[in-house]
């Protein structure tokens, strides 16, 4: 399989610093906001941003693990779907939420994340930060923080793999064909 690496672990640390600092600058600072990664990879992702928010301001953040599977528009097309656990044990109501994901395409995760947000209450508002956007849309969802752009062929997948679960940071397109 073909790969081409587009972020190596020191541009993945750039990136996550950048994301960190345009949170906090759009938001003049954290209060009343809280972290919220989708499982599996957005949850370390979210992770290695609330560590520079401890850097820069000082302070820990509400950190929250989201799991969509129940919430996904094709639940009924998966054979046997693998329901992790969710955990957010604070309040989201008044919040301002940074839902946090590794890799946004389609939209549909991110739409799923918000209808099970919405489900535990009434944030203020709800941000979007991923790694990579990928485009190609299928529903009317942006990011309001992405690390890089990059948009691929049909033939191409983009992986992103995190050392806390797959041994070495990287971001790489392969050939799927």
């Amino acid at each position: 399989m073909k790969k081409r690496v587009v972020l190596d672990k020191k541009a993945i640390q750039r990136t996550v610093a950048r994301i960190t600092h345009e949170i906090l600058e759009k938001n003049e600072g954290c209060t009343r906001m809280c972290l919220i990664g989708i499982r599996t990879r957005g949850v370390y992702l979210a992770n290695r941003i609330q560590d520079k928010v401890k850097d820069v301001e000082g302070i820990g953040l509400p950190f929250g693990v989201l799991d969509i599977t129940m919430y996904r528009d094709d639940i009924s097309k998966l054979r046997w779907p693998e329901v992790k656990k969710t955990d957010i044990s604070f309040d989201v109501n008044n919040m301002t939420v940074v839902l946090v994901d590794d890799v946004l395409h389609t939209g549909r995760t991110t739409r799923a994340a918000i209808d099970a947000i919405m489900d535990l209450g009434r944030p203020r508002k709800i941000q979007l930060a991923v790694l990579v956007d990928r485009g190609d849309r299928e529903l009317p969802i942006h990011p309001d923080y992405a690390g890089i752009e990059c948009p691929v062929n049909d033939d191409e997948e983009i992986l992103v793999r995190m050392s806390e679960i797959d041994g070495k940071d990287e971001v790489v397109i392969v050939k799927t064909r």
